[in-house]
């Protein structure tokens, strides 16, 4: 790899630590990115004077990948873990507290769910232990699966805001082998599911796990694609904004012909690390079929809106904020008490309270057709219905995040596979990035680690993702 010219489409996360690692090994590297900023769904920003995010908020620390690049590139000093790791459910008409003693909201014994479910709710999880086998084959839906278990209300009222707080999505849709692999893997090897809980539940206890489970950075993780940046410029890299690639080609030679406006390169090698839609484009000259198969991917719209307070006009309930079931029929579907979850907000601005709340579910579009105005006012309303407060924000913003989370229905695993194994015919050419091996951080630059790996000729860890994707966990409300 040493000497060789790669070039990187694509500068969010998985681009840019695709990049970071290339240069590395002693690559030349561009990087080309269509709009005007790099970070993808990792936004920085400020309200009210106060530093937040206004995409992603939260990184899983359980994995290395994220930890280590922040720390590559100078941020070990600003990692900052949760304030509180305390959360609540917004469901039968009240906060109650998340529930604790469960995976993914599958709980080992019914007594875990008690006060969220009701007492019928309570007694069908009690059924499992009774109930015949369920095959699961090669793939099942963690929400169709998980009912047939424990019943639907453990779905309705828990696992799916969990679920929705991931992907946005519909548990009745989404890939238990891809979303929630440890569940998939009791699912396949024992009758009872709260029997298999209680064995993950034994194997993590005996692990002795320390530390966070989850980890922010002060003023937001979405500097770190903008500390990424600056390291990959720092180490002669080249990052392009505004370049829209038009052309992937293979030329006569071996290497690849990359367009895009006027400029054209000539490259060793090509990581593709754009969203679904976009790779399928530039894919669909030299690798057809994989294109294909980007076409079926589906994504979830949504928007967070951000609500700046005077501290004197607030009182909150403690914790780190809520989830909101659908099927309780609110509009938004979790809101972040950002200023007690991460520390930094509320040292830096004692005088400002800031929350954010999510609206838009998979396949839910009416409510995102609405003005900001009215996303601020729909988001003021549930957050009185919850907590209460009735307070006039002093500064608000709403962020759309259009098509912004890929979905992993069933079969998804199965369909990976099979981009890759098109994609691995073409020496010099590898893709990456959230609609691969998961959503989260961490999961994305595991994806752009593995693509480097795949360039350089060595396949172990992507048949390692493909086979076993990075379970994106939540971290409590709002993620």
């Amino acid at each position: 790899m040493s000497g060789s010219q790669v070039v990187v489409i694509g500068a969010g996360i998985a681009g840019l630590a695709a990049a970071h690692r290339l240069l590395e090994h002693g690559a030349r590297v561009t990087v080309l990115e269509a709009s005007d900023r790099v970070g993808g769904k990792l936004l920085p920003g400020e309200i009210a004077g106060a530093r937040v995010d206004f995409g992603a908020e939260s990184m899983l620390a359980r994995r290395p990948e994220a930890i280590a690049l922040a720390r590559e590139v100078g941020l070990d000093e600003r990692l900052q873990p949760p304030a509180t790791a305390t959360a609540s459910i917004w469901t039968r008409g009240a906060l109650r507290p998340m529930p604790k003693g469960h995976v993914m909201g599958v709980p080992g014994t019914a007594d875990a769910l008690a006060g969220v479910l009701s007492d019928e709710g309570l007694a069908r999880i009690e059924q499992d232990a009774e109930l015949p086998r369920t095959e699961v084959g090669d793939d099942v839906a963690v929400g169709e699966y998980v009912a047939a278990r424990l019943g639907r209300e453990v779905v309705d009222r828990l696992i799916e805001p969990l679920l929705g707080g991931v992907y946005a999505g519909d548990a009745y849709r989404i890939s238990m082998r891809s979303a929630v692999p440890q569940l998939f893997q009791v699912a396949r090897t024992h009758t009872s599911l709260t029997e298999g809980v209680r064995e993950i539940q034994a194997r993590m206890a005996a692990n002795q796990q320390t530390g966070p489970v989850f980890m922010g950075i002060e003023g937001g993780v979405g500097t770190l694609p903008l500390a990424v940046a600056d390291s990959v410029r720092a180490r002669g890299g080249e990052i392009v904004t505004g370049a829209s690639v038009s052309e992937l080609r293979r030329e006569v030679s071996g290497g690849w012909k990359v367009v895009a406006g006027d400029r054209v390169l000539h490259a060793d090698a090509v990581i593709v690390a754009t969203p679904a839609p976009a790779a399928a484009g530039l894919l669909r000259a030299e690798a057809p079929e994989a294109a294909t198969e980007l076409d079926t991917v589906e994504y979830a719209s949504m928007a967070l809106v951000t609500l700046a307070y005077r501290r004197s006009d607030t009182a909150l309930p403690a914790g780190s904020g809520f989830l909101v079931p659908p099927v309780d029929g609110r509009t938004i579907k979790a809101s972040t008490f950002a200023s007690q979850k991460w520390g930094w907000i509320a040292d830096e601005n004692p005088d400002v309270v800031v929350l954010r709340t999510s609206v838009g579910r998979y396949g839910e579009t009416r409510i995102l057709e609405r003005d900001d105005a009215d996303l601020v006012d729909v988001s003021r309303t549930d957050l009185k219905a919850a907590t209460g407060l009735d307070a006039t924000p002093i500064e608000t913003r709403v962020t759309r995040w259009t098509d912004g989370l890929p979905q992993y229905p069933v079969g998804h695993h199965a369909r990976v596979a099979r981009i890759r194994e098109h994609v691995t015919k073409l020496p010099g050419l590898a893709v990456c990035g959230a609609q691969y091996d998961g959503v989260g951080i961490p999961a994305c630059i595991a994806s752009a680690h593995a693509a480097v790996d795949q360039i350089e000729g060595d396949l172990t860890a992507v048949r390692q993702l493909t086979a076993n994707p990075v379970q994106s966990l939540h971290g409590g409300a709002g993620e």
